[in-house]
């Protein structure tokens, strides 16, 4: 639900204030450096995949989200929560657990295009919160939608849960 406006900083991104609910993910969780998320999701990915595919009725439409907690040292690594929206909770299989997105007050920006240009929906959400003094609670996750045939349309949604 939208308790908020659109923002329109001159880019194609709008961000909107957005009261968010938890989402139930099953997830694999990694300490990444930060710059290597992209050489980091792929096999922790597959990971919960390959879990999910041997659970009948866990999964049925939900999305591939991850979910970072950015690190409170400048320079230390990222906690990855590398995930996909599940049906229920379950018992932690291997590296695989029961997990949620959080729950609260958070700027949303949806990303239509290529994953190279998902900065601009960061750097909109950034300037948002300058402009409307709010801060950050320090976690952030991306809900990744469908792939479709031209990338251009492929749409991402960030989600910045604030304090």
């Amino acid at each position: 639900m939208t308790t908020g406006f659109p923002y329109h900083p001159g880019m194609p991104v709008s961000v909107s204030l957005t009261s968010v609910q938890p989402r139930r993910l099953a997830a694999v969780r990694r300490e990444v450096a930060v710059g290597a998320v992209g050489s980091a999701w792929g096999p922790a990915l597959d990971k919960v995949w390959e879990f999910i595919r041997s659970q009948p009725g866990l999964w049925t439409d939900g999305h591939n989200i991850f979910v970072y907690h950015n690190p409170k040292q400048p320079g230390a690594p990222i906690v990855c929560d590398f995930g996909v929206e599940v049906t229920r909770t379950f018992e932690t299989a291997g590296e695989v657990y029961a997990t949620e997105t959080p729950r609260g007050e958070a700027a949303v920006a949806v990303h239509r295009g290529a994953y190279n240009r998902l900065n601009e929906a960061y750097s909109a959400i950034e300037q948002f919160m300058v402009e409307n003094r709010r801060e950050s609670a320090g976690i952030v996750w991306e809900m990744y939608g469908d792939p479709t045939p031209d990338p251009s349309n492929t749409e991402t949604t960030v989600v910045h849960l604030l304090k």
